[in-house]
């Protein structure tokens, strides 16, 4: 997905906003859009050079900078590229956050050859944290994304929970709730949705490489190591899951959450 020259594909003349596009997985959705003919694509990020940087790489590239735990400015940058562009057809909701500081108390636990105790040490101001822009972001996006599409009645958006809200792992609760909460609401919205002609669907990923994943402490990531499965899926991989689900190709996909680990577990 690299160089940015655009390629006729299934988004021709489409205009995508992708939130989380700094890095990762965002990043790769918003190459893979640019790639694939979408005539706009927004990046969006709370780095802001991070994500002017990936933007200037992106036939029709723009970029945002935008924290989506608030609701304000969300609904902002909506308004602002439907008055620019007219409409939203493509939404691909990546941002998100993990708690470094929890991750450390679990390998510090492991290293230790103890049970974590994470939940009775997790502070508010933590559990705020995570919720506000898992699972608050979310809602702030689905919300300013069914506003912008509903009159034109058609869209898709994609929203990104993990598997983590399935096999939950032991001593990240905010996290697992955060994720498991995204399922459901993403799935509600859906329903309502596609009266509209809005399809929204989940990806739902395990191990990914990713600057996330880059500071996970490695006691961890080699708990995640097991021969059977298939290691870290690499961003492309994850994105190319969330641009079939935006494309036209999942027409009959709504309110599907996909799994997407590799063969860790099914659900």
């Amino acid at each position: 997905m690299g160089d940015g020259v655009a390629e006729q594909g299934c988004f021709a003349g489409r205009v995508a906003l992708v939130t989380g596009a700094g890095s990762g997985i965002g990043a790769a959705v918003a190459r893979g859009l640019a790639l694939k003919g979408a005539e706009v694509v927004v990046a969006a990020d709370i780095d802001g050079p991070a994500v002017a940087s990936v933007a200037e790489g992106l036939a029709g590239g723009r970029a945002v900078t935008l924290d989506v735990g608030d609701a304000e400015q969300v609904d902002g940058v909506f308004d602002e590229v439907v008055r620019a562009h007219g409409r939203v057809d493509v939404v691909v909701h990546a941002a998100g956050v993990d708690d470094p500081a929890v991750k450390q108390w679990l390998a510090d636990a492991v290293l230790a050859g103890r049970p974590p105790e994470v939940t009775t040490r997790l502070g508010v101001e933590a559990w705020r944290r995570v919720l506000r822009v898992n699972l608050d972001g979310t809602f702030h996006v689905l919300r300013a994304a069914l506003h912008a599409m509903r009159p034109n009645r058609s869209g898709a958006v994609v929203t990104f929970g993990s598997s983590a809200a399935f096999d939950a792992l032991t001593g990240y609760p905010h996290y697992a709730a955060s994720k498991a909460g995204v399922h459901a609401l993403s799935q509600s919205v859906a329903k309502e949705a596609i009266a509209f002609g809005v399809r929204v669907n989940t990806v739902a990923p395990g191990p990914t490489e990713t600057a996330m994943a880059a500071h996970t402490p490695e006691v961890l990531r080699r708990g995640f190591a097991d021969p059977r499965v298939r290691p870290y899926a690499t961003p492309e991989e994850i994105a190319d899951i969330a641009l079939f689900l935006a494309s036209d190709e999942a027409a009959n996909l709504v309110g599907a959450v996909l799994l997407a680990n590799g063969g860790r577990f099914t659900a």
